[in-house]
């Protein structure tokens, strides 16, 4: 495996990471609030959207490259 493929698995498994604290949160409904201001459960959705699709794509551009 070329080093490339490596840090794209690796950055792809930390967005994918994310992604799951940002499901986990929408699963749970834990409420955040950071200098006074409550953080919206939208931009959780938005997080674990972005977060999924990143993982997603880096995965499979990492396992494209193998071939």
């Amino acid at each position: 495996m070329k080093s490339k493929d490596l840090a794209m698995r690796i950055v792809g498994t930390i967005f994918g990471v994310v992604g799951l604290f940002h499901l986990l949160r929408i699963i749970t409904g834990v409420s955040f609030i950071i200098a006074g201001w409550s953080i919206p459960m939208w931009l959780d959705v938005m997080g674990f959207l972005a977060t999924g699709l990143l993982c997603g794509w880096l995965w499979l551009l990492s396992v494209s490259r193998d071939k």
